[in-house]
Parts: C-alpha cells; sequence; structure tokens
C-alpha cells in the first residue's frame, strides 16, 4: 500500500526535469531519460551500439537494410561513413542507428562471422541465396516485425556506389512529410562516371527500351527510404517477389526522387556479369505487366485499325475505278494482317500471364504476413 501523498505523475515530474537533461540519469530511471528523449531533451549520444540520440523534430529510429555478397570489407567502410554522416546531419537526428546485413551467400562467406560480434548490426541469413532484390525483401520482412510506424527503413546497396554522404539527404526528403502520411523517398541516379564503357553504352539502350515498354524511366535502384508503417502495408505487393527496385515505382504511394551520382566501388569490382545483368533487367519489366499488356493492346489496334484502312482504300481503288492495284499494295495488306495477328497473339499472352500471376499472389493476403509486431515471414 502507497499513501496517496507518495503518488506523482512521472511524464509531469519529466517535463519539469527537462530544462535540466543534464542531471537526468542521476535523479531518474532509464526509461525516464528515453520518456524524456521523447521531450527532445539531449541526454543520448549515437554510440557504437546503436543506442539513442537527441531527436530535434521528431523521434524516430533509423534502420540500413543492406545485401552483402562477399563484400564484409566494403560493407564496414559503407557503416563507419553513413554513421559518419549522420552524426554530422542536424537535419537527421535519429533515436537510434541500426544496420541489418542480408547474407546473400547464405552462410558461404565465412567474413560475415565478424559482422555478427558488432553491436548496431543483424545478419540474416537465408535459406539460400536469393540474390539481392528478393533478398532485400526478406530482410526487411525479418526486421520490421520489430520496428515502429515511426521509425525509418533505408535500403542501400553495400559496395559504395550508392554513396553513405546521400542517406541524409534521402532521410530528410522523407522526414519533410508528415510521419501519417505514406511517402516513399528514392536516389535518382544523376551521373555513372564510374560505370565500365560498355556498360555505359548498353544502358542508355535498355532505358529507352524499357521506356518504351512501360512508359516509365529507369532512374533508380535499391537506394530508397520509407517509414515502417508504410513498409508493412507495400510489402505485400506480390511484385517484390520479383524485383524490389522496380516494384517501388509500380505502388499506388506517393514517390519523391532525391538527385544522387552514382560513386565508385569501395573495393573490386562488380561480380554481376552480362548475363545477369540482362536477366536482372527482364525482373524489372515483371512488375510493369500490366502497363506493358496495355501497351500492346493500343499497339495491336493501331495495326489492327492500320490493316482495315489500308484494306478499305484497296477494295475502293479496285471496284471504284479503273485504276490497277499495285502488287506492293496487296503484301503491304497481307503483313499488316500478320503483325496485326501477332500482335494480338502477344497481347493474349501478357493479359493472361498477368491476371493468372496476380490472382494466385493474391490468394491468401488476408491470411498472409502482415508485418506486425511479434510476427515473422512465412
Amino acid at each position: 500500500y502507497e499513501p496517496p501523498m507518495f503518488k506523482f505523475d512521472l511524464r509531469v515530474e519529466i517535463e519539469q526535469f527537462a530544462p535540466h537533461a543534464e542531471i537526468l540519469p542521476q535523479v531518474v530511471a532509464p526509461s525516464a531519460v528515453h520518456s524524456a528523449n521523447r521531450l527532445r531533451c539531449p541526454v543520448a549520444e549515437l554510440d557504437e551500439g546503436g543506442t539513442e540520440a537527441p531527436g530535434e523534430a521528431e523521434s524516430f529510429r533509423l534502420q540500413i537494410v543492406s545485401p552483402v555478397y562477399r563484400d564484409v570489407e566494403p560493407f564496414l567502410r559503407l557503416r563507419a561513413e553513413i554513421r559518419e554522416a549522420v552524426a554530422s546531419s542536424p537535419e537527421v537526428n535519429p533515436a537510434g542507428l541500426r544496420f541489418t546485413v542480408l547474407d546473400d551467400t547464405a552462410g558461404q562467406d565465412p567474413e560475415i562471422e565478424s559482422l555478427r560480434e558488432l553491436d548496431d548490426v543483424e545478419v540474416v541469413e537465408p535459406p539460400f541465396s536469393l540474390g539481392h532484390q528478393r533478398g532485400l525483401v526478406y530482410a526487411l520482412r525479418h526486421v520490421l516485425p520489430r520496428l515502429q510506424d515511426e521509425d525509418v527503413l533505408v535500403t542501400l546497396d553495400s559496395d559504395g556506389e550508392d554513396k553513405p554522404a546521400d542517406v541524409p539527404r534521402v532521410v530528410a526528403g522523407l522526414l519533410e512529410v508528415s510521419r501519417d502520411t505514406p511517402q516513399i523517398v528514392i536516389a535518382k541516379r544523376t551521373k555513372r562516371s564510374h560505370a565500365p564503357l560498355a556498360f555505359r553504352i548498353l544502358y542508355p539502350a535498355f532505358k529507352g527500351c524499357f521506356k518504351l515498354a512501360t512508359g516509365s524511366a529507369v532512374e533508380s535502384g535499391n537506394f530508397a527510404a520509407y517509414r515502417a508503417g508504410t513498409a508493412r502495408r507495400i510489402l505485400l505487393h506480390p511484385s517484390f517477389a520479383l524485383c524490389y527496385s522496380s516494384t517501388l515505382l509500380v505502388l499506388k504511394v506517393p514517390v519523391t526522387f532525391v538527385p544522387c551520382e552514382r560513386g565508385p566501388r569501395f573495393s573490386g569490382s562488380s561480380r554481376m556479369g552480362y548475363s545477369q545483368l540482362f536477366t536482372h533487367a527482364m525482373r524489372m519489366l515483371m512488375p510493369f505487366s500490366e502497363a506493358i499488356a496495355r501497351r500492346a493492346l493500343w499497339l495491336f489496334l493501331s495495326i489492327f485499325l492500320l490493316a482495315v484502312g489500308l484494306a478499305v482504300v484497296i477494295l475502293a481503288v479496285r471496284y471504284g475505278t479503273s485504276q490497277a492495284i499495285p502488287g506492293w499494295a496487296t503484301y503491304s495488306l497481307a503483313a499488316m494482317g500478320i503483325l496485326s495477328m501477332v500482335s494480338l497473339g502477344n497481347l493474349c499472352i501478357l493479359f493472361t500471364l498477368y491476371s493468372q500471376s496476380v490472382a494466385v499472389s493474391l490468394r491468401d493476403l488476408e491470411a498472409g504476413w502482415a508485418g506486425q509486431p511479434g510476427q515473422r515471414p512465412e
């Protein structure tokens, strides 16, 4: 039994002590210090273990998620530079900074064990190598149940081509929006001066084909930021099983682009050969299957109407005048008819594949993973 005279409101006491935050650790419990931190009391610093730091505009934790494929040394440099960039950016002042590493070798890289010894790094090991796109989604679904809705997730590559110095700029773009508003901030690649010559020649051709097929431009990669509350919703989208970076572009969520120059690799060279890059390019198209099917429909209609119009002209000349029909007109009509049928066949195939894949993917949506605290991905 506690006499009424000794009861007090902890929040009121913290508010009274807020002007004297430097003495809080000596007079109140650690939980009270955390509460004072949320009241914008500068009582904590960003330390090696990812502990809390003062929040000026709001209190949130920053979670960095990155796939690593035999790139432990570049990741350690990435981690150090991100910590330095965040600490020197007053506009981004998280209450905690932690890193989640997706071991894309699925336990085959012995150097990954050194990362498990770091207090602010968690290593996620999939059952087998998923690739950096699907692996990112696996890691996100692993860490998401432990985050609050206001926490910020940042995904980027670990090789240094996504510059650590740009992390505060991307996060600051997200913090400009209310925490209750779904928003995705994506780093827009403005320059690739460090890419191989063959890649710099082929990449514009791929961008042109991608734009023609989907109506969207390829100007981004895995470098993106969004709230954990937003992630709980978007990670249910079935296209994330195909390609992470392009699925971010097809979601019905507002997207803001932050111009970021592509940097050089910290060390070594890319382990993705041109055949793997080609496969990745095809996967990037898959989330846009609806847009591709829609454009295929317009192509079929255009060719079909052109063929019908040409047939009407030929018949009008043949039976309405005494002029002879040139041979090229007949061949042109036949070619138009063949192209029209080919376009129709492609449309039917695309539409069938799209409708079936969406139906299968969304079949168990209500009973699937929801990313709520305490739940794990299946």
